[in-house]
């Protein structure tokens, strides 16, 4: 079944997508830094099970468009992305699978408008724990912070919260509010960026590292350590490397990662348009799967699973997959298809 790849329009944008296959449609949403690309091993094995299999450019990601303007980065707009490619493909649901921000993305059209949701699957980041703010801080909330939340906004917003942190290290979530230095030096060498996001980010990888760092002064290039190895990489050859560097470039320096940067800075408008949704749980049937090894599973709070479970009405399973970190769907494929594919064929036709 060959792939193909197509602009349609959404939601005021262009968005790049490729489908695979044929059937009822499976959408896959990336997170920062990722693109439709990330979802490379899954789309044949989706397309084979009888499904269609459309991996996404987020907006400002890749041959999507990539506005400026931070404001049209939050989850009103993302779901509304969704909603506008569902409308394009002519569907009226689909399973929709979220990586990372993708997670978040693909949790929200869930709670918010169900009958378009067939199936949810959220992938390193669980429900209830949006970096971005869809109720909370995106930080672990007080030990005393009680279940199912009140439509009062909790605690403080992501901003102020990162803000503390950041009186004591470094810490990526305040540094890329502001709008301008990221840019600059995430632009400056893509390639540079990416290998050391992806390495440390992965199995082998000590993003949490950054820990040892001060915020005055310190770029987020300061705190990603060169990777310990040369491509290729058990999860990524030089080829996989160069077709990310070149798609990120596509829109020169200044927006090259602009889209993972505008995502960090909706925190605060996320998290009051979550406000309406803080007592909503997920709904439609969901699988949770993430790396053993992923650093966001150590950021969050320990009970984050235990959350999980508590705010999904049809959980269908949790798959911590061994020997995997922030990519799973990458490092660990064989494993990551196996745990979407048994999802697939539990839902009823859709």
């Amino acid at each position: 079944m060959p792939i193909t790849h197509k602009t349609v329009q959404t939601n005021g944008i262009s968005m790049h997508i490729i489908i695979e296959g044929e059937g009822p449609l499976v959408i896959m949403c990336h997170g920062f830094p990722g693109l439709a690309y990330s979802w490379r091993h899954q789309m044949t094995p989706i397309a084979e099970a009888g499904y269609t299999a459309v991996a996404i450019d987020q907006r400002g990601y890749g041959r999507s468009d990539r506005p400026t303007d931070p404001s049209v980065y939050d989850s009103n707009h993302t779901v509304g992305d969704l909603r506008g490619l569902l409308k394009a493909l002519g569907q009226k649901k689909a399973v929709f699978i979220g990586h990372d921000f993708g997670a978040a993305q693909v949790y929200n059209i869930a709670i918010r408008h169900p009958e378009l949701v067939a199936g949810v699957v959220g992938m390193a980041c669980p429900y209830d724990f949006d970096l971005a703010g869809r109720g909370g801080s995106g930080l672990s909330p007080p030990k005393d912070q009680q279940y199912p939340r009140t439509f009062a906004l909790p605690y403080k917003k992501p901003s102020d919260c990162y803000a503390d942190i950041a009186k004591h290290h470094f810490i990526h979530m305040h540094y890329f509010q502001q709008i301008g230095p990221p840019e600059k030096e995430l632009g400056a060498d893509a390639r540079l960026y990416l290998s050391r996001s992806f390495w440390s980010l992965s199995a082998k990888g000590s993003l949490l590292d950054w820990s040892q760092f001060p915020s005055e002064g310190t770029g987020y290039l300061d705190v990603l350590p060169e990777p310990a190895m040369g491509l290729p990489w058990p999860w990524l050859n030089v080829e996989d490397m160069n077709y990310y560097v070149e798609e990120y470039e596509r829109g020169g320096p200044e927006t090259a990662f602009i889209g993972g940067l505008n995502s960090y800075r909706a925190a605060d408008k996320n998290w009051e348009i979550g406000a309406l949704f803080a007592d909503s749980n997920v709904g439609p049937p969901s699988l949770f799967v993430a790396g053993s090894e992923d650093p966001v599973l150590q950021m969050i709070g320990p009970d984050a699973l235990e959350i999980l479970i508590q705010r999904s009405d049809d959980l269908r399973g949790i798959d911590i997959i061994p020997d995997a970190g922030h990519f799973v769907q990458q490092e660990q494929p064989k494993a990551t298809n196996t745990a979407i594919l048994q999802f697939l064929a539990g839902l009823q036709s859709f």
